[in-house]
């Protein structure tokens, strides 16, 4: 089939051991491509920040490490006889090392990133967060500016998005969320890859809300749902309640494929992202849902500390307050993370 088709290349839609890799472009005489390789380069082409940069290399390296050994193949003839060190393998223990060291020093930049990240996460906490996720493709970015008004790349094409981003989500009613979009999903996705963009995932891991975007358009999207899913339970983030919304319904021209998608995933949305109503019909989904896990309680606390109370329940909704003989009782409808945040901090949370 090489011969026939001229081709200098052959792609693998699976990992190969380095082993295997050295062996069939021996025999083949050719280049070989495995999944991952082919995947690194999509996200070096698309990594536009330096943390997004660095996750790349870092991954790329880490990939590259087992594999120095092929690369320094043709340089085994140089190599003395048995007990000798020939100048290919004396080069290569010297790369292996610059490889680890570079790794290591990837990694305690990332780390530090990471402890920026948080910094940043840990002022958020008083907002309920959501985040969307999805596989690559799906039109997350789409839907995060149609929602919130952002400016976030969007491009019809495999990870446009790598980076995570977070902004404002006005609900209506008083309440304000933050919602961030994260890096696309994908089949099979490496697990140094994974690993790799830890700290971007942690916007997912930490969400108190999953919006999990399929595009509707695909003829596999289920197989799709299942790949999110998996790496979902990958990076410990399945115990999060989900809000299941099928986009590109626009490119859909099969009424009933339409239809069963809510029938098959109840409380699913079917929406276009380039509609205005369907847009509001998602908000309102949204804000159904977080309605839904809060509770009106009472919070007492001494009248001095009434400016900290207020700024902890900023964004959500005060339905009462009042003052008896020094002290303040505010009653508010609060997700469970903020009654939890509450009592954390020595007030009196109690049902109202």
């Amino acid at each position: 089939m090489l011969g026939e088709t001229g081709a200098n290349l052959v792609l693998f839609d699976d990992d190969l051991a380095p082993a295997q890799q050295r062996n069939l472009e021996k025999t083949l005489e050719v280049k070989i491509l495995d999944r991952t390789e082919v995947i690194l380069d999509i996200f070096s082409s698309r990594a536009r920040t330096t943390e997004s940069r660095l996750q790349v290399e870092l991954a790329q390296l880490e990939y590259l490490l087992p594999r120095l050994t092929r690369m320094w193949q043709h340089l085994s003839r140089l190599g003395g006889g048995i007990g000798t060190r020939g100048p290919g393998e004396t080069q290569l223990e010297v790369d292996k090392r610059l490889v680890r060291e570079k790794i290591a020093t990837l990694k305690k930049k990332l780390e530090r990133i990471t402890v920026e990240r948080n910094t940043q996460r840990n002022r958020r906490t008083d907002h309920y967060r959501i985040a969307l996720v999805g596989y690559t493709n799906a039109g997350k970015s789409t839907l995060m500016n149609a929602l919130t008004g952002a400016d976030v790349f969007t491009e019809n094409r495999l990870f446009a998005t790598l980076d995570a981003t977070t902004r404002r989500l006005p609900l209506g009613g008083g309440l304000t969320a933050l919602l961030s979009d994260t890096v696309g999903f994908i089949r099979k996705l490496p697990h140094h890859l994974v690993a790799s963009f830890r700290s971007t995932l942690e916007e997912v891991i930490e969400a108190d809300l999953l919006v999990h975007v399929v595009d509707a358009s695909r003829p596999d999207a289920e197989d799709q749902i299942g790949a999110v899913e998996l790496v979902l339970e990958e990076i410990g983030a399945t115990d999060r309640p989900v809000i299941m919304v099928f986009n590109k319904a626009d490119l859909v021209l099969d009424e009933a494929r339409l239809l069963s998608f809510p029938a098959r995933y109840p409380g699913s949305l079917v929406v276009s992202a380039t509609k205005a109503e369907d847009i509001e019909r998602l908000r309102l989904g949204i804000l159904t849902r977080v309605e839904d896990e809060r509770k009106l309680v009472a919070i007492t606390a001494p009248a001095s500390r009434r400016s900290e109370l207020i700024r902890l329940l900023s964004t959500h909704r005060i339905v009462a307050e009042r003052f008896d003989d020094g002290v303040v009782r505010i009653e508010a409808s609060l997700p469970r993370k903020v009654r939890q945040q509450a009592a954390g901090r020595g007030f009196a949370v109690e049902e109202a």
